[in-house]
């Protein structure tokens, strides 16, 4: 399986491209598309989604992971970085992939095994786990840390996807399930 990791921004979105071997973990790519650092916002957003679109028929993804929103303390950044990240998710779901959506807590947990570890840990332990010669630049390895987190879930998200159904119309009373 070929997992797309994407990692928005709207100066710069971090992408990462790994197979998934059954345990193992490859890296195929990574890197960055970069809009300019100011101007109007549709023709920023339109190179990400061309740019994203041009990662998805280049490396023939199976599926695409990216990462959530938080909300910064400056509201205006969080709604441009929102924008960002719908192209990115337009170009994903227009490829007609299924995405699946990761906090940063999550990947950074995924990855470190901390979720507050620091951008230099994520770094390093994304070059370990795929034996990179070097530390990817820290978009990139975001990226790449998105897809590693939905290599680890996937497995697990299969499997409740299987189960779910049965436990349709179930709740819980005083700590037990029940119909």
């Amino acid at each position: 399986m070929i997992i797309l990791g994407i990692d928005p921004g709207l100066r710069t979105t971090g992408f990462g491209v790994i197979e998934k071997l059954g345990n193992k973990l490859r890296y195929i790519a990574s890197g960055t598309v970069k809009t300019a650092s100011e101007g109007e916002l549709p023709p920023r957003l339109k190179i990400i989604l061309q740019g994203v679109g041009e990662i998805v028929r280049t490396y023939q993804p199976d599926c695409a992971a990216i990462e959530k929103v938080f909300v910064n303390v400056n509201p205006q950044s969080t709604l441009l970085l929102g924008q960002a990240r719908g192209a990115a998710i337009c170009a994903l779901v227009h490829a007609d992939l299924p995405v699946a959506e990761y906090t940063a807590l999550q990947v950074k947990q995924a990855v470190t095994g901390h979720g507050k570890a620091a951008k230099e840990q994520v770094q390093d332990m994304v070059s370990r786990l795929l034996t990179l010669p070097g530390l990817p630049g820290s978009d990139a390895a975001d990226a790449l840390g998105v897809a590693i987190c939905h290599a680890n879930s996937v497995d697990t998200l299969a499997m409740l996807s299987t189960v779910a159904p049965q436990l349709q119309g179930l709740r819980m009373k005083r700590g037990r399930l029940v119909g």
